[in-house]
């Protein structure tokens, strides 16, 4: 899926200077339109396998799509957000997409600086006075309601559960990582009580909105850490929410020898990031790539707005991935009840709800 072999080169743009050294352009066959389509990274970065690097592939796909140019810029660290927004402001981008809730603050600034600049933000609602809908006209939210694929997650992580344990934790406690973890804790509950069974779950208590985190979104000691107290205690299936942490994860279950199932975020990482294909449960994934383009096309067609995008089991914007190597491993009629259990979140029989649920 990654597609990322430009990453890092530097290009020129049509009608731009040319791009930073961390910025990478498409060239392919370009337009003599105006416009040019944008996107800045959290500092993830967009080779995390993830979250970042779907973002970058929808603005790719679109861009090629409609024969335009277009530029991204990553950024190593938090301050690196506002400059790498203002760079292509410089450069004249006519939308600028930003991933993540980090970027909320320089994004809702860029945007009400420059309200003839069209701005997208993925995983915020651009709602600082928290009156229920973007601050400005000029900026998009694009959301997600991940907590009714994690429910599904967590259900069949604690029918997969041979412990009875199972265990999740995050890399920052905001709300595009909280919300996961609520929908996985619910889903787990929801097996105990269809099946009459108790297994666990640590690293989240959804009552307190407590829970494991490492502090930020990078592969390393904390989140290696973090997946270690899961195996100390038993866990037998863990999902580490937050980029390329789920990397420190694997890492931990190979070392420990034991049987332990990965269960991947944002993208189906059994396709993203093979290293650890034995490892992985299945994926609870997010339609960002879809998302993205979908909204360079339409601010490309003139018909961008500012209402949010919200990613829902109905309409296809999150979901559940395959089982890959443990379709032999999950029980027979498991499928058959995710996929119940799914039309009943449809439908509405079933509620699924966090406090970081999108409005």
């Amino acid at each position: 899926m990654s597609g990322l072999a430009t990453l890092g080169l530097a290009v020129l743009l049509a009608g731009c200077a040319s791009a930073p050294p961390k910025t990478s352009g498409n060239s392919a066959k370009p337009s003599a339109s105006n416009f040019l389509p944008a996107m800045v990274s959290d500092s993830g970065g967009f080779d995390d396998k993830s979250f970042n690097q779907l973002g970058l592939e929808g603005l790719q796909a679109a861009a090629k799509d409609l024969g335009v140019s277009e530029t991204h810029v990553q950024s190593d660290a938090d301050t690196d957000y506002a400059p790498n927004i203002n760079q292509l402001l410089d450069k004249g981008c006519n939308l600028i997409v930003t991933v993540g809730f980090n970027l909320s603050a320089a994004s809702l600034a860029a945007a009400k600086a420059n309200p003839k600049t069209e701005f997208a933000i993925i995983d915020d609602g651009a709602d600082a006075n928290q009156d229920g809908k973007p601050d400005y006209d000029n900026i998009k939210p694009i959301l997600f309601d991940t907590a009714q694929a994690a429910f599904l997650g967590g259900y069949a992580a604690a029918s997969y559960s041979k412990t009875g344990v199972v265990g999740t934790f995050g890399g920052m406690q905001i709300p595009p990582v909280t919300i996961f973890m609520d929908g996985f804790a619910d889903g787990v509950a929801y097996y105990n009580t269809q099946k009459n069974k108790n297994v666990q779950v640590l690293g989240w208590d959804v009552a307190t909105q407590n829970g494991s985190f490492t502090g930020g979104f990078a592969a390393g000691t904390e989140a290696l850490a973090a997946a270690n107290a899961l195996i100390d205690k038993n866990a037998d299936v863990i999902l580490p929410v937050g980029g390329p942490i789920y990397q420190s994860a694997g890492a931990a279950i190979l070392t420990s020898g034991k049987n332990i199932a990965l269960i991947g975020v944002d993208a189906d990482v059994f396709q993203t990031d093979p290293k650890f294909d034995d490892l992985y449960l299945t994926s609870i994934m997010k339609g960002m790539k879809a998302g993205v383009e979908d909204v360079v096309k339409a601010a490309a067609a003139k018909k961008f707005d500012n209402t949010p995008f919200v990613g829902t089991l109905a309409n296809e914007g999150v979901g559940l991935a395959p089982f890959h190597k443990f379709q032999d491993k999950v029980d027979p009629g498991l499928q058959g009840e995710l996929d119940a259990i799914k039309a009943d979140i449809i439908s509405g029989k079933i509620k699924v709800e966090s406090p970081s649920t999108p409005k």
